[in-house]
């Protein structure tokens, strides 16, 4: 198979195996195995334990499957498996992975499993804690492996409710508000992703859920507009896209340091992926013509998350903001239509989640010691917590994108798709260029000035003797940045992975503009 096919037109490759579904299953029916376990419903080490085995297994066979069965450079689905669930519905238990869900799928697995081994203070019902870590692992593969519409709708719904709970019942003290609102937020979005995805199972001469065949009728015209927009408002939630965002800070300022690794390293990254998914493979003609205003909205993101995050005293609030401006930059390369541009926001999401799980970990560690997040009663830590302060001095350079780590690669990449892209006008790529270097100028001011004031600021005396990152947690940090720095110095061993699909995708969006003009010319 020609690598550089469209999508739309390139084969796919079966399982010998159902590998997938293992992976996906697995830790679901450890979840189902939680409360079987002996001993007191609150003793964490059973739960703990198996969570990490489970996990571990997952992860370890989704490094061997995609090391050994799938090839990168191969832009059709592969691992296919496909087995009828509910014929009257047309539901198919359909999986496939290809460049876009692949490298997505191992890092939700590598952060799920961090998340569990960071939840070692967990104490109270924790069969329910870490049945429900499990279960969102199963559901967060899921989204990113379905093929047919109404499984990943149903895995889009399911990975709701895990987060829901784990904020409403392990947060902090506005944790109800912030669960609450979470699910507003998501539940009322997720109407616009059924409504439009059930609008173009229903478009075509028959009914069909798969999304390989709803790729190929590519709608146009109003119809296809409206469909985009429904996604875009529904995925743009998940993202989150300005102003949709505001769920996000509170969710993060309640949650635990684990639960906020989740958010960041994964969910949100669902939003980015959706939209390729849908938005530019299915309905590429709404997406050329939408394109501008995707790159508007990055621009808002990067520019009005970074000057929240100045405003924010408290410090996974702050983090939370960053990860809004961040996500502008995956708006940005999916808007600039062109293959670099589109491989720079998948490396972004990649790096993104890294970073971001990174520092939210970290600020779980310091918080432990310290039972405070807010920024003025902090201060002088760097000489009680060294090492805790160079990771996170590490994961804010890699947040600002340092040269030599993945956040430098991944917005030069998109930075040069915008750059580089004839189909918008010069003028137009010179203001969003500056625009979004606005952006980049602000992201060390606000994160440098949050090292300095949590590390170097007066020295707190009730806070002069913590102790220091343990053997557990000095792993934790070196799985997120050692990957972050190989990254940025080896970009190639993320990029095969998708590079592929993301080819196929531009060469898709222009075979639709020279369609789209050849029409134009004939009407003429």
């Amino acid at each position: 198979m020609d690598a550089t096919l469209p999508i739309s037109a390139a084969s796919s490759l079966s399982a010998t195996f159902p590998w997938l579904s293992l992976i996906v299953l697995l830790p679901a029916a450890a979840a189902l195995l939680m409360p079987l376990l002996p001993g007191d419903a609150d003793d964490p080490r059973l739960p703990r334990l198996l969570a990490l085995a489970v996990l571990g297994v997952d992860l370890a066979l989704m490094l061997w499957v995609f090391s050994r069965h799938f090839d990168g450079s191969f832009a059709g689905l592969q691992l296919v498996e496909r087995v009828p669930w509910v014929p009257t519905l047309g539901l198919e238990w359909s999986l496939a992975a290809d460049g876009l869900s692949a490298p997505l799928v191992v890092l939700s697995g590598l952060v799920t499993l961090l998340a569990v081994a960071a939840s070692w203070n967990i104490n109270r019902k924790t069969r329910l804690y870490f049945g429900l870590l499990l279960l969102q692992a199963s559901a967060q593969g899921l989204v990113f492996l379905s093929q047919d519409f109404l499984l990943f709708f149903l895995a889009w719904e399911l990975e709701l409710v895990p987060v829901y709970l784990l904020i409403a019942i392990w947060g902090g003290k506005q944790r109800q508000y912030a669960a609450t609102k979470f699910i507003l937020y998501t539940a009322s979005a997720s109407l616009l992703i059924l409504l439009s995805g059930l609008a173009l199972a229903l478009s075509g001469d028959s009914f069909t859920l798969n999304l390989s065949e709803l790729a190929a009728r590519s709608p146009g015209g109003t119809f296809g507009l409206l469909c985009y927009l429904g996604f875009l408002v529904g995925f743009g939630v998940k993202l989150p896209i300005f102003p949709l965002h505001t769920w996000l800070p509170d969710a993060h300022g309640e949650a635990n340091a684990p639960v906020s690794m989740l958010l960041a390293g994964v969910l949100l990254k669902m939003g980015g992926y959706a939209l390729l998914r849908f938005n530019v493979q299915m309905l590429p003609e709404a997406h050329l013509l939408l394109a501008p205003a995707l790159i508007v909205l990055g621009i808002v993101n990067i520019i009005y998350g970074a000057l929240n995050a100045f405003a924010q005293d408290n410090v996974k609030r702050r983090i939370a903001c960053s990860s809004v401006s961040h996500m502008g930059f995956v708006l940005l390369g999916i808007g600039a239509i062109d293959a670099l541009g589109m491989s720079g926001a998948m490396l972004q999401m990649i790096s993104h989640g890294l970073i971001a799980a990174s520092m939210f970990f970290v600020t779980g560690v310091f918080y432990e010691r310290t039972k405070t997040l807010s920024i003025p009663n902090m201060g002088g830590l760097a000489k009680a917590l060294p090492i805790t302060f160079a990771f996170f001095l590490a994961s804010s350079l890699a947040s600002l994108a340092l040269p030599g780590m993945s956040g430098f690669v991944s917005e030069i990449t998109i930075f040069l798709g915008v750059t580089a892209n004839d189909n918008f006008t010069v003028p137009f790529r010179v203001l969003t260029i500056v625009l979004a270097a606005i952006g980049l100028v602000l992201t060390p001011v606000y994160l440098l000035s949050l090292c300095r004031r949590v590390f170097f600021g007066p020295r707190i005396p009730a806070l002069a003797v913590v102790g220091d990152m343990t053997p557990r947690e000095l792993v934790i940090g070196l799985s997120l940045l050692v990957p972050t720095l190989v990254i940025g110095f080896w970009p190639r061993v993320a990029i095969d992975f998708y590079q592929a699909s993301t080819n196929a995708l531009s060469i898709e969006l222009s075979h639709t503009s020279q369609l789209a003009l050849g029409h134009v010319a004939s009407f003429g």
